[in-house]
């Protein structure tokens, strides 16, 4: 095989700055760009090709005259509701030997859909809010379940992303309002216990804490002035850097277990120290947009991919 490539894999309809934010890590800890390629080819159905060959694989797009020998494939950047349809490629790409911190099929499934990571979360004993999941129920079942949570929840849809359709629910008028979003959508919905996590002047509060390989290895502050809404950047909520050492006491090591309990090598775990430290989510693929995040987390990332034993 040529001369090896890095590779960086993202899905190229996005705009979120993920991929920029990748190869400028790249470049700083190589002294070269990436290989950009689409995802999108490599998705099931796509034209896409991962071709064994010595000392690695072969990306190829044969339609576009396309072939890169790669040792190491950053794949990052993937919207949650399209990540099952790269579950080949992520196999080939881990049977062929190639480093990557993004081939744990299993660990991006279960991350990504929040049903499954709340039960894996309580197999494991990761402490959580109540949680209880729901398939297009009737009123009478949603209002029970509500109930049963004590009548201040938060409902989110089973997957997505950025905080969107999630809301607050204390009223059985916003909880109608909650379902009928989500049977639009057709998708099914969680209900969890609100976790009190207000600082003294009301403001929600949560910390977002970033675990590579088994070490926490950045922390964020999110405070969000609207109590209602998801305590999330892409929500208006305000975003600082902390060191590590400064969250309470406890909270990097739930990180560490939530990202284990779900399978996976390097995710941004959201959680909050009231209610005796609980974990919300777990997000395959934080985005790069706070302060401090590219050298904090992507530097980091990326050179992952660089050392032999990944």
């Amino acid at each position: 095989m040529g001369r090896s490539e890095l590779v960086l894999m993202t899905d190229h309809s996005s705009s979120e700055g993920s991929r920029e934010a990748l190869a400028s890590a790249v470049h700083r800890l190589t002294g070269r760009a990436p290989v950009l390629l689409d995802a999108r080819h490599f998705m099931a159905g796509g034209p896409g090709l991962v071709r064994g060959v010595d000392g690695g694989v072969s990306l190829e797009v044969p339609g576009e005259g396309l072939a890169v020998a790669a040792t190491a494939v950053l794949l990052y950047e993937i919207p949650p509701h399209r990540r099952t349809e790269l579950a080949d490629c992520q196999r080939a790409l881990r049977e062929h030997g190639v480093r990557s911190l993004g081939t744990a099929v299993d660990g991006w499934r279960v991350a990504t859909d929040k049903r499954l990571a709340v039960e894996r979360f309580a197999r494991d004993g990761v402490r959580q809010m109540a949680t209880l999941t729901l398939s297009r129920p009737t009123p009478e079942e949603a209002a029970e379940v509500f109930d049963r949570l004590g009548g201040d929840v938060w409902a989110r849809p089973a997957v997505g992303m950025s905080g969107q359709d999630v809301f607050h629910v204390t009223t059985r008028a916003q909880l109608a309002d909650a379902a009928r979003c989500y049977a639009e959508a057709g998708t099914d919905w969680l209900l969890a216990s609100d976790a009190g996590n207000f600082t003294a002047d009301g403001r929600r509060h949560q910390f977002r804490v970033t675990v590579l390989n088994g070490r926490a290895i950045r922390a964020v502050e999110h405070v969000q002035a609207d109590p209602d809404a998801p305590c999330n950047l892409a929500r208006g909520a305000v975003s600082t850097p902390l060191p590590v050492d400064d969250l309470p006491a406890g909270l990097a090591e739930l990180a560490v277990e939530a990202t284990g309990a779900v399978g996976l090598p390097f995710a941004a775990v959201d959680l909050a120290a009231q209610s005796g430290g609980v974990v919300f989510e777990v997000n395959v693929h934080p985005a790069f947009g706070s302060p401090g995040a590219l050298e904090a987390v992507a530097v980091p990332y990326v050179a992952a991919h660089l050392e032999p034993s990944h």
